[in-house]
C-alpha cells in the first residue's frame, strides 16, 4: 500500500480520493431550491454542512431544519443483501432541552426514533438498483425543532436529496408530504396544533412520473372517497419536491459511481436450472394441498439438487450465483402463475380470503381474549386493564420534538420464534416486532372511547406466521377488546392485498400488467411487489400501510387496491361478528374497578402521601376533597373501602378557631418533634422542633419536653395541599426571655468552664 505525506502525516492511499473530495466541495457555493407547498414554503439546501459525507442536505420548513448525510461504501458487503441502515436520531439540543437522564446525555433509541427510521428506510429502500450490496448508512440530525412543523416528514426529504445529490447508484428522489383533514378540508404539511384536531395522519412518499413509494397512514373512520382524494393531493405535492431535487441535480451536475459488481444471477446458470428444475418447481406451486411447511420443504429439497448439480457444471460459480440463479427461477415461476394462469399456490382465486376463524374469552383470569386465526397465521391476544397512572408517559424530548404526550392505549406485537417453525432469541426492543405493533395498535385507536377510566393494554402474541400477522393482531386486537367489555365504537379488521407484476421491457419503470392479490400469504408478500395493509370499521379507514419493492406504483393501482381491501375487510367483519358482535355490557366481574370516594381534609394526610394507607389500589386526587381509587379486583375495593370508612369513622373534630391558642397534650416523642392530641379520639399531629421554640433544637428533649406533658399551642389552620394541622408553640414563647434564657445558659456554662480552668491550675500549682 502506498502512502501520502502531508503537513508531517502519513496517510494511507485509500483516503487521497476523500482529501481531493472534501478540498473540492469546500470550495463550492451553497445550492438551496424553495419548494411552495400551499402556504407553506419548503426549503432544501446543499453543500455548506457535512462535506466529508458522500451526500448531505438540509430541508427546512418554518423554523424546523434536519440535515441527513448519505455514505455508502465502494467495497461490496460480504452479506449478500442490501445492507442499508437508517438511523433517526432525536436531539435534546434541537428543541432546547437538556434530556433528563443521570448523564444528561441522549442514550438508547425511543419508540418514536426506530418507527421514524423505518418510515425513512421503507421510503427509500426500494429505489436501490437490484444488486447493489454495499454497505450504507443514512444518518438524520436534527438541527432545530419550532414547535410547530415535524421533523420526519423532512427527514424523509433530506433522505431523498441527500441519495441524489450523491454519487451513490439510487433511482430517486422521492417527495413526502404528511396529510391532514380539518373540518372536511385536507391540509399539507399540517401544523402540530392543526394536527391536534385532525382527523388525518398520512404520510405519503412519492417517485416521479405521479407514482407512490410508500403511505403510513392512521384516520378516524375516514370515507374510502375522502382517503383517496388525499393520496391524490399528497402525490401531486410530492411532485413538486422531487422537480425542485432534481434541479440541484443538474446545477450541481451529479455523477453516480460505478459499482465495483453488481450481484445478479449468471445468466447461463439461470437458463441451466431453469432447464433443470422448471417442471418440478412448477408442481410444487401448482400443488394447493402444500401447507407453508411442506411447500418449503419440497422446494428446499429441489432447491438442494439443483445447487449440487450447478456446482459440477460451473465449479467456478460463487455461492450467491448458484442461490440466486434458483431463486430467480423459482421467482418466475411463481409471479408467471399468478400473471399467466391467475392461480395462486394455496388453490384461491385472486380475490379470495383464507378460513378464518375466531373465538373469545379462552382464560377466566384474563380480562379480555380472543384467538384469530387465517388460514396458518394464528393470532392471540390478551386486554389487560390498570389505573389511568400506568400509561405511557413520553420522554419530555419526544414531547417536545413530536408532541407525543401521554396514551392510555397500546398494543404491544409479539413474535416468537416457533411462530415459523425457527430457533431465535426472544426479548430486546425488536423493530419489526414494534412497527407491527404500532401499525396494529392505529388500527384499533380511533375506536376506543377517549374517556374510558383505565388503561389499556393489548398483548398480540403471533402463535403461527403464514403471512399479515399485524393485520391478524388488529382483528385479534377487536375481538379481545370486545370481549373484555370495552365499549368501542365499531369493530375494526384488517386485511393485506399483495401484487405481482410485470415491467415494460423499454421503460422498466412503467407497469405493462399486474395481479392484485388479496389476503397474502408469507411467499406471496416475499416474492411479490407490495404489502398493501388496510385495516377500519364498516364505516371507513383507521390504519394504512403500503410497502413497495418496485421503484413505484401508478395511482391507479394504489386507488384499486385500497378498493379491493375494502371489500375484503367487509367480509371479515361479517365473519367475525359471528363470533361477536358488539362489547359486553360489562367488565368481568374479577376484573379492576374505579369509584370516586371523599375524604375530608381532615383524614387526607392518612390517605395519600408519604403517611398514607399501604393498600393494593391506586389513588389520584381528583379535587381538594374528592379521590379516584383504582382497584385490581373488586376485593381490593372492597379493602380500600373499608379503610377509608375506618380512618373517617373519627372525623368529630371539635370546631377549632384559626389563630387561638389551645392546650396539647404529648402522646409521642420524635427525633423531628413532638406529636400531639387537643382531644382523646383526634388524630395525633406532628409539632415540629422548628415550631417548638425560637431557639435551634436538634431534639424535643433539650425543652424538657416528655410524653404527657401539656404544653401551649396556636392553632394556623390546615395545609391546602396535605390536610395537616399547622401548629407553632414558638409564637407563643417571648423572642426576649428566649434570648435572655440563652445568654443565661450560656454564662452558666462559661462559670463552669472558668471553675473548671481553675481547679485544673490549682492542681497544676500542687503539682
Amino acid at each position: 500500500m502506498g502512502f501520502l505525506l502531508q503537513l508531517g502525516r502519513v496517510f494511507p492511499l485509500r483516503h487521497v480520493r476523500w482529501c481531493h473530495q472534501s478540498v473540492y466541495r469546500s470550495h463550492e457555493h451553497v445550492r438551496r431550491v424553495a419548494v411552495d407547498l400551499g402556504e407553506k414554503k419548503l426549503e432544501i439546501s446543499s453543500g455548506r454542512l457535512a462535506k466529508f459525507a458522500d451526500g448531505a442536505a438540509v430541508v427546512q420548513l418554518g423554523d424546523t431544519s434536519v440535515m441527513v448525510t448519505a455514505v455508502s461504501k465502494s467495497k461490496p458487503s460480504p452479506s449478500q443483501f442490501m445492507p442499508l441502515v437508517v438511523d433517526y436520531r432525536q436531539k435534546a439540543a434541537a428543541a432546547g432541552r437538556i434530556p433528563t437522564n443521570y448523564l444528561r446525555r441522549e442514550l438508547g433509541t425511543t419508540d418514536n426514533e426506530i418507527l421514524t427510521s423505518r418510515l425513512i428506510d421503507r421510503s427509500i429502500r426500494p429505489l436501490f438498483p437490484a444488486g447493489y450490496f454495499y454497505d450504507t448508512q443514512i444518518l438524520c440530525n436534527l438541527l432545530a425543532v419550532d414547535g410547530v412543523n415535524d421533523p420526519d416528514v423532512l427527514a424523509i426529504n433530506a433522505a431523498s436529496a441527500a441519495l441524489a445529490l450523491s454519487d451513490i447508484p439510487w433511482n430517486g428522489p422521492i417527495g413526502a408530504v404528511r396529510m391532514g383533514m380539518v373540518d372536511g378540508g385536507l391540509l399539507v404539511n399540517p401544523t402540530r396544533t392543526e394536527m391536534s384536531s385532525s382527523t388525518l395522519n398520512m404520510i405519503i412518499v412519492g417517485a416521479p412520473s405521479s407514482q407512490v413509494v410508500m403511505i403510513e397512514a392512521s384516520a378516524e373512520n375516514m370515507l374510502q372517497q375522502d382517503f383517496a382524494q388525499a393520496v391524490k393531493i399528497g402525490v401531486k405535492h410530492s411532485q413538486q419536491i422531487i422537480l425542485a431535487i432534481q434541479q440541484l441535480v443538474r446545477e450541481l451536475k451529479v455523477s453516480k459511481r460505478t459499482p465495483v459488481k453488481v450481484f445478479s444471477a449468471p445468466a447461463d446458470m439461470v437458463a441451466h436450472v431453469r432447464q433443470l428444475t422448471s417442471a418440478k418447481i412448477y408442481a410444487v406451486f401448482t400443488d394447493s394441498s402444500h401447507d407453508k411447511i411442506s411447500r418449503d420443504e419440497a422446494i428446499n429439497k429441489i432447491r438442494l439438487e439443483a445447487e449440487l448439480e450447478l456446482k459440477e457444471t460451473f465449479p467456478q460459480a460463487e455461492p450467491f450465483e448458484v442461490i440466486e440463479s434458483f431463486n430467480t427461477v423459482s421467482k418466475e415461476i411463481f409471479r408467471n402463475l399468478v400473471l399467466n394462469e391467475y392461480r395462486r399456490c394455496d388453490g384461491r382465486e385472486l380475490t379470495a380470503l383464507r378460513d378464518i376463524s375466531c373465538d373469545v374469552d379462552l382464560f377466566k383470569p384474563l380480562h379480555g381474549s380472543a384467538l384469530f386465526q387465517r388460514g396458518q397465521t394464528q393470532v392471540l391476544c390478551s386486554v389487560t386493564f390498570d389505573s389511568l397512572e400506568s400509561s405511557v408517559k413520553a420522554d419530555i424530548i419526544t414531547t417536545a420534538l413530536s408532541g407525543i404526550k401521554d396514551k392510555n392505549f397500546m398494543l404491544h406485537y409479539e413474535f416468537p420464534p416457533y411462530a415459523t417453525n425457527e430457533i431465535g432469541k426472544i426479548g430486546g426492543l425488536n423493530r419489526r416486532e414494534l412497527g407491527h405493533g404500532a401499525l396494529a395498535e392505529k388500527a384499533l385507536r380511533p375506536v376506543i372511547p377517549k374517556d374510558f377510566p383505565f388503561t389499556i393494554r393489548v398483548t398480540a402474541e403471533v402463535l403461527e406466521s403464514n403471512g399479515s400477522s399485524s393485520m391478524a393482531s388488529a382483528c385479534g386486537g377487536s375481538l379481545a377488546l370486545m370481549d373484555a367489555g370495552v365499549p368501542i365504537s365499531s369493530p375494526v379488521a384488517g386485511v393485506a392485498v399483495g401484487l405481482i407484476s410485470k415491467s415494460n421491457p423499454g421503460k422498466p419503470t412503467e407497469i405493462q400488467d399486474y395481479r392484485l392479490l388479496t389476503d397474502i400469504l408469507g411467499i406471496e408478500d416475499y416474492l411479490g411487489d407490495m404489502d398493501f395493509k388496510l385495516a377500519g370499521t364498516k364505516q371507513g379507514i383507521t390504519a394504512l400501510q403500503a410497502d413497495v419493492k418496485i421503484p413505484g406504483l401508478p395511482l391507479r393501482v394504489v386507488m384499486e387496491a385500497i378498493q379491493q381491501a375494502t371489500v375484503a375487510k367487509r367480509e371479515m367483519l361479517r365473519i367475525m361478528n359471528k363470533c361477536i358482535a358488539k362489547p359486553r355490557a360489562a367488565r368481568k366481574e374479577n376484573g379492576p374497578v374505579v369509584e370516586k370516594v371523599h375524604v375530608p381534609v381532615s383524614r387526607r394526610a392518612r390517605f395519600v402521601g408519604p403517611g398514607g394507607c399501604n393498600l393494593r389500589v391506586t389513588i389520584s386526587q381528583m379535587d381538594e376533597e374528592t379521590f379516584s381509587v383504582f382497584a385490581p379486583t373488586p376485593g381490593a375495593l372492597s379493602e380500600a373501602q373499608d379503610f377509608i370508612r375506618e380512618i373517617c369513622k373519627d372525623d368529630q373534630e371539635q370546631q377549632l378557631e384559626f389563630g387561638a391558642v389551645y392546650t396539647a397534650t404529648i402522646t409521642e416523642i420524635r427525633d423531628i418533634g413532638v406529636m400531639v392530641k387537643f382531644y382523646p379520639n383526634m388524630s395525633a399531629v406532628l409539632l415540629h422542633n422548628s415550631q417548638l421554640d425560637h431557639k435551634r433544637i436538634q431534639h424535643p428533649s433539650a425543652l424538657g419536653l416528655d410524653v404527657g406533658q401539656q404544653i401551649q399551642v396556636k392553632y394556623f389552620g390546615r395545609d391546602p395541599t396535605d390536610g395537616r394541622m399547622r401548629l407553632s408553640r414558638k409564637v407563643l414563647q417571648s423572642p426576649v426571655a428566649t434570648m435572655l434564657k440563652t445568654l443565661s445558659d450560656k454564662q452558666s456554662i462559661s462559670m463552669r468552664s472558668n471553675s473548671d480552668n481553675t481547679k485544673a491550675d490549682s492542681l497544676a500549682d500542687l503539682k
